[in-house]
């Protein structure tokens, strides 16, 4: 599905090289709930975009099911994010003209029916017709989530998706993650270990690198 081969991501600060992640090797299966667990600056979420084809890489290679991403044109890899991913990020970024159910409608807008069940199953069926500034941050934070399931993707790419909501809210955003995502894998990111405590395999980084799994 995702797979990474000798992957290192490198910036320069003035004439120092930084690794944000080092010499990374991991394969993502179908269906395969991974989590990726570290404290911030670790390389979790830069681990996160280079898997998604968000930034490319500086060594090594990223393919999806087979393809190489770094032959990929620009427009290449962004067709492939809307049709085969999800995201989830930190901040609910959503387009403030809009309502909740029309944000989520953007990926594809002939899925009403469905939108509005994501929506109902998240405690959203009442404020679905509201913007987002007439929401809470955690209620647009779910409106991502049923955006980033409404295409069922093939693998959701989650960047600490529940760090704007209390546990027991972010506990239900992960099963609703979990349990919708169907046949598609799910990879978050999480300084928070009981986030991701029904991952089928949780990998740790630290440095830049993958410590333990």
């Amino acid at each position: 599905m995702v797979k990474a081969t000798d992957v290192s991501l490198i910036y320069h600060d003035h004439e120092r090289e930084v690794f944000a992640c080092r010499d990374i090797n991991i394969e993502i299966k179908e269906g395969e709930f991974v989590g990726i667990l570290g404290p911030s600056g670790s390389g979790k979420s830069s681990l996160l975009y280079l898997l998604s084809g968000l930034k490319n890489p500086t060594l090594g290679e990223i393919r999806i099911n087979g393809t190489l991403l770094g032959n990929l044109s620009d427009v290449e890899r962004a067709s492939m994010r809307i049709q085969k991913f999800g995201f989830v990020f930190q901040q609910p970024y959503l387009l403030g003209y809009l309502s909740a159910i029309e944000n989520v409608l953007t990926v594809n807008p002939k899925l009403i029916d469905r939108a509005k069940s994501l929506l109902d199953d998240l405690g959203l069926s009442e404020k679905m017709n509201r913007h987002p500034h007439e929401l809470s941050g955690g209620e647009r934070q779910r409106v991502c989530v049923a955006r980033a399931l409404i295409n069922s993707p093939e693998v959701i790419f989650a960047d600490e998706p529940t760090a704007a909501l209390d546990h027991d809210n972010g506990i239900h955003v992960v099963e609703m993650l979990n349990r919708h995502r169907k046949n598609g894998s799910l990879v978050m990111v999480t300084h928070d270990p009981t986030m991701i405590e029904k991952a089928d395999r949780t990998l740790v980084i630290s440095n830049g690198t993958i410590a333990g799994m």
